[in-house]
């Protein structure tokens, strides 16, 4: 069969089943028979190299550059991405069309039944600077390890005793069907801008391409994500600073907005929260950003270049 479409993604695991999603959802929404959407797999930077914290080769565009290429030469339509691990400025010659429906947004502690229980001075794998410090917020007598791999590997640390418990989005769990583990709640971990969202981008100036995935966009997460995205690039954070930000649409369509920023030992917070009416959005959360930045204290405004 000849694709309609081809989706570039990552080959892990969980990317693939995320593409899957995406593809399948694609199908339905044209009435296209299985299989008329393909697969592009790239084996992305982040991928490859494994031995060392995101920030220190290159931050989140490891996960990126490589689809980008390829839907940029025209390999591929679109590409399909954990909204979490896409940097907050992209080309503009690209653009998210669609958000699917979004999943558990909360992290999940695996090795431990809360964090409470933890023993003292217990090594917990996380590379997550956002992590490390909501952990060490809560118990600074612990040592956070950092940890990269995909969800199997960061697992069999666990089993292995390397480190005696870890976190991992619930989302990424469940779609691999996956119930290990205990969920934390936002209340005591805030997610990171994007956390359990599917993203599909494309060319900016394919319109076709554009009008096709609009048929599968889901305009609450839509909206969230884009208001999570606007905090994020507004702060200025790169793979270094601990940012943590959800949004959720209420009943009244009114959108609210909840974010920190944190040290990175997690001994100084500065959080806020707005409400926001459709179209104002991303203003309100660049509004929040301004303001968490003012209040904040001088170890958490230094870690987003702010003296």
């Amino acid at each position: 069969m000849t694709p309609r479409l081809t989706l570039g993604t990552r080959a892990s695991p969980l990317a693939l089943a995320q593409a899957r999603m995406a593809a399948a959802a694609i199908e339905e929404a044209q009435g296209w028979e299985s299989g008329s959407v393909a697969l592009h797999e790239v084996r992305t930077s982040g991928d490859r190299i494994q031995d060392r914290p995101l920030a220190e080769v290159g931050g989140k565009a490891l996960w990126t550059k490589e689809l980008d290429l390829a839907l940029l030469h025209g390999t591929t339509q679109a590409s399909v991405h954990s909204c979490k691990d896409v940097e907050s400025v992209r080309p503009e010659a690209l653009v998210i069309a669609a958000c699917l429906p979004r999943a558990d947004v909360r992290d999940r502690l695996i090795g431990a039944p809360s964090i409470e229980a933890i023993s003292q001075g217990g090594r917990v794998g996380t590379s997550s600077p956002r992590r490390t410090a909501q952990l060490l917020r809560r118990r600074p007598d612990l040592q956070a390890v950092s940890i990269r791999g995909n969800v199997a590997t960061r697992l069999n640390r666990v089993t292995a005793g390397e480190v005696e418990a870890t976190f991992l989005a619930a989302a990424g769990l469940d779609r691999l069907g996956i119930e290990e583990g205990q969920p934390i709640e936002p209340a005591l971990f805030l997610p990171a801008p994007g956390q359990a969202a599917i993203v599909i981008e494309c060319r900016t100036d394919d319109e076709a391409t554009r009008a096709l995935l609009r048929t599968i966009d889901h305009q609450p997460t839509h909206r969230a994500v884009r208001a999570e995205r606007a905090f994020a690039r507004a702060v200025g954070g790169s793979c270094h600073s601990p940012v943590a930000a959800l949004a959720l649409v209420e009943g009244d369509d009114r959108l609210w907005l909840r974010a920190e920023l944190l040290s990175t030992d997690g001994a100084e917070r500065i959080a806020g929260e707005v409400r926001a009416s459709e179209g104002e959005e991303e203003a309100a959360a660049e509004a929040l950003a301004a303001q968490l930045l003012a209040d904040a204290p001088a170890n958490v405004r230094i870690l987003f270049g702010i003296p």
